[in-house]
């Protein structure tokens, strides 16, 4: 990612277009680039599009925890002095997303989800490995998409280079075991937010069930599905990917 980022306090964050505010939240995995469809589409369409960068290594270890990063999320947004804000993220930035509009309702018009942990327990452990030697981190990382082309080299390092670092592979754990525990499935009905659920029908991290479940659960959802797809669709599939988003704004009026 080339564009500079904006640090205010404890907050360091990415912003273009100006508008009803759409905040991404990014995996474990990967970055802000990740986003380059949407950071790239939707301005132009009268929203903001703001990354924050989440404290996923820089919070001590006993606050890494997926609540913290919604209650981070919200001071953000008290921050940025927002009213309403539509949360959009893939992996565990979705269970953030959750956990935010489940924890602060009233300040999140609506939701989208990607991929996202929330659900299921193995969605996490498995797709981040303890260990292993650069060849095995690519194939795990290719194993996250449809196609194994879209993990460049630069996933593939930063992937590596998590495992590798100790300070950042015991938060890593710490935040796969907070997504394990902060099971989803009793709070999902309760939650009358509007949600859009975009998932890769070939997602091997988060199974098609996983959005059917969503699905079935939040009471006021949508779910599309894009073909030819792994865990991450608005990398593998950024242009349909935000034509189905748009076209669900629109819809909605959001």
């Amino acid at each position: 990612m080339t564009q500079e980022l904006i640090t205010e306090g404890k907050f360091e964050y990415y912003a273009t277009g100006e508008g009803t505010p759409i905040i991404i939240l990014h995996g474990l995995m990967g970055g802000l680039s990740n986003f380059q469809g949407v950071i790239d589409y939707f301005p132009s369409r009268g929203y903001q599009v703001v990354v924050p960068s989440l404290p996923l290594y820089s919070m001590p270890l006993l606050k890494t925890s997926v609540g913290s990063f919604a209650k981070y999320i919200n001071e953000f947004i008290d921050h940025m002095g927002w009213k309403e804000v539509i949360l959009l993220g893939n992996s565990l930035g979705g269970h953030i997303g959750l956990v935010t509009t489940k924890l602060f309702p009233d300040k999140i018009k609506a939701l989208v989800i990607t991929g996202s942990s929330g659900l299921y327990e193995s969605a996490m452990g498995e797709s981040y490995p303890k260990r292993g030697n650069y060849e095995y981190i690519k194939k795990k990382a290719e194993g996250v998409f449809y196609d194994p082309a879209v993990a460049t080299k630069e996933i593939v390092d930063e992937v590596f280079g998590v495992v590798n670092d100790r300070n950042k592979l015991i938060k890593t754990l710490a935040i796969a075991k907070s997504a394990i525990r902060h099971n989803m499935a009793k709070d999902l009905p309760k939650m009358p937010t509007p949600v859009c659920i975009i998932w890769g029908k070939q997602d091997s991290v988060t199974p098609p069930e996983v959005a059917t479940e969503f699905h079935e659960k939040l009471p006021d959802s949508e779910l599309f599905w894009i073909d030819k797809c792994g865990h991450a669709a608005m990398m593998e599939h950024p242009d349909q990917f935000n034509e189905i988003l748009a076209a669900w704004l629109e819809k909605r009026e959001l």
